[in-house]
C-alpha cells in the first residue's frame, strides 16, 4: 500500500515529525530574477538571471483528537502529538536559526521489528528513507520563513496553521592559506545541517529517567539516551558520576 507523506526533520533526522493531516494543496513558488532594460533605438530587453529560491506554502491542521483523515490509522492514533507540541517544536526549530529538511513523496508500509517498545523517531527515520521511491518527491533543506497558527473555532482544540518554507543553500566562508611560494590555497569543507551534540554531566542521584524528564521533557526518552550513549543495562541502577553523556 502506498500513500503520500509530508515530513519536517531537524538536525539530520534527529527530530522528525510527520504532518498528521495531509494538506489539501501544496503551493510551490518558482520565480526568476530576470531584469528588463531599455536600449535606445531598440526597445526593451530581458536579461535572464538565475532563478530565486523555491518557496513552499503548507496549510493544514494539528488535530487534538483522532479523525478518519488523520494519516495514522486508528490503532496508531497514540503516535499523534498534542497540537501545541507540534507548535512548540516548529518554533524551537525557527529559533535555532538552522535549516530543516522538508520531504514529500510516496511512502510504502514500514515493517517495524520492535513492536514492544516502538521508537517513533526510529520509525519516522525509516519512513523518511523510503520517500525516494515515490513517483512524486521533494527532498530539500529549507528555512522556516513564516509560521502562523490559530485555534479552530468550535473544535475540541485543533490548531489551524500555515507554514512558509524557502529552499536553503548551504554555504560557508573558505579558509585561506598562503604557502611558502606565496600561492593562496583554499580549504573547503562540506557544509552540514547537523548541529553539535548537547551534553550533560551526570551528578549524584541522577537516573536516565530524571535526566530525560528534566532536559528532554519526557522521561520515557531515557531508552533513547541509553542507546545514544551505549550504556549497558547493568549500569542503569548506578550511573557513573562525572560521566558526560550526549542528550541529542
Amino acid at each position: 500500500m502506498e500513500e503520500y507523506g509530508f515530513y519536517l526533520s531537524f538536525n539530520n533526522y534527529e527530530e522528525v515529525i510527520r504532518l498528521p493531516v495531509n494538506p489539501e494543496t501544496l503551493e510551490i513558488k518558482e520565480n526568476g530574477d530576470s531584469k528588463s532594460y531599455t536600449v535606445i533605438d531598440f526597445g526593451e530587453i530581458n536579461a535572464i538571471a538565475y532563478p530565486k529560491l523555491t518557496e513552499i506554502t503548507i496549510e493544514s491542521i494539528f488535530p487534538a483528537q483522532y479523525y478518519p483523515f488523520v494519516v495514522y490509522s486508528g490503532e496508531n492514533a497514540g503516535k499523534l502529538l498534542k497540537p501545541y507540541e507540534y507548535v512548540e517544536l516548529i518554533r524551537k526549530w525557527m529559533l535555532s536559526r538552522r535549516p530543516v529538511r522538508f520531504v514529500f513523496s510516496g511512502l510504502k508500509a514500514v515493517n517495524v521489528q520492535d513492536t514492544q517498545t516502538p521508537d517513533w523517531l526510529k520509525q519516522a527515520n525509516a519512513q523518511a528513507e523510503q520517500t525516494f521511491t515515490g513517483d512524486i518527491g521533494i527532498n530539500m533543506a529549507v528555512s522556516i520563513e513564516s509560521f502562523s497558527w490559530k485555534l479552530s473555532a468550535g473544535s475540541s482544540g485543533d490548531i489551524e496553521y500555515t507554514i512558509g518554507l524557502k529552499k536553503y543553500v548551504f554555504y560557508q566562508a573558505l579558509a585561506m592559506k598562503v604557502d611558502n611560494k606565496g600561492e593562496v590555497k583554499t580549504q573547503q569543507k562540506r557544509a552540514s545541517e547537523k548541529t553539535a551534540h548537547a551534553t550533560y554531566t551526570i551528578k549524584a542521584g541522577d537516573t536516565l529517567w530524571s535526566i530525560a524528564q528534566k532536559h528532554l521533557g519526557d522521561g520515557s526518552k531515557s531508552k533513547t539516551l541509553q542507546k545514544l550513549n551505549s550504556i549497558p543495562d547493568s549500569e542503569l541502577k548506578k550511573l557513573k558520576i562525572g560521566r558526560v553523556i550526549k542528550l541529542s
